[in-house]
Order: C-alpha cells, then sequence, then structure tokens
C-alpha cells in the first residue's frame, strides 16, 4: 500500500497484488471457473467495506468508500485482464478511529484488503 492521504474528508490510498515476479493481474486472483461477469474492484469494494464494518461512516444510508482500478483494463469487457491495483477512499466514523494510530488503521485497511482478495477466489 502507497503511504494514504487526506483530502476533503476523505482518506485515500493505492493497494495492490505483487508476488516475487511484479504486480499480479486480476485474473490470477479470479474463480478457477474464471472470472465473474462484474469487475473485480465491485467485489472487493463489497469485501472490503464487510471487513471494515464500524470503521466507515454512514452518510444518508450509504457507506462512505470508493474502490476502484487504478489502471483501467485496456477492453471494458474483460475488467479482469488488468494488474491488481486499486484506488480506495474512505471517510471514517469518528469516534472509532480517534483511538487509532495512522498505523493502526492502516493495518486494519490492509487486512480488510487481503481478507477481500482471498475471497475473489471462492465466489
Amino acid at each position: 500500500m502507497a503511504r494514504p492521504a487526506e483530502a476533503d474528508g476523505w482518506w485515500l490510498a493505492v493497494i495492490w497484488v505483487a508476488d516475487d515476479a511484479g504486480i499480479v493481474p486480476f485474473t490470477d486472483l479470479a474463480p478457477a471457473a474464471g472470472p465473474p461477469p462484474e469487475p473485480p474492484a465491485a467485489r472487493l469494494g463489497l469485501a472490503i467495506g464487510g471487513g471494515l464494518s464500524g470503521f466507515i461512516l454512514e452518510d444518508d444510508g450509504r457507506l462512505q468508500i470508493r474502490v476502484g482500478p487504478a489502471i483501467p483494463p485496456e477492453d471494458p469487457e474483460r475488467p479482469w485482464r488488468t494488474p491488481a491495483v486499486v484506488r480506495v477512499g474512505f471517510r471514517w466514523e469518528p469516534a472509532r478511529v480517534a483511538t487509532l494510530s495512522p498505523n493502526e488503521l492502516a493495518t486494519e485497511v490492509l487486512t480488510a484488503f487481503r481478507r477481500a482478495v482471498e475471497s475473489l477466489g471462492r465466489r
């Protein structure tokens, strides 16, 4: 994960999956039966939101989370054929994150991201 930044009340970062060969493509993280039709960032967003339940601010009934590909796919019809790099943005629930250091908050995000990535291949 790149060092997070804050802008307009949003906590922003870039997160990726890498191995010894470099950045992993999303296709390597897809289920063995093949990638599902929805984009991997959409699936990650749901899983990360669940993993950070209680930390993310809710505004007008919507969690304040944004997850999108950092590198758009060359073919929009094949969203899994792109490097596993995403941009994330969160607005935090102030009372929940007030007791966390920046490193602890980043650890919570990375843990939720890791679990979300692991779940990509199981669905």
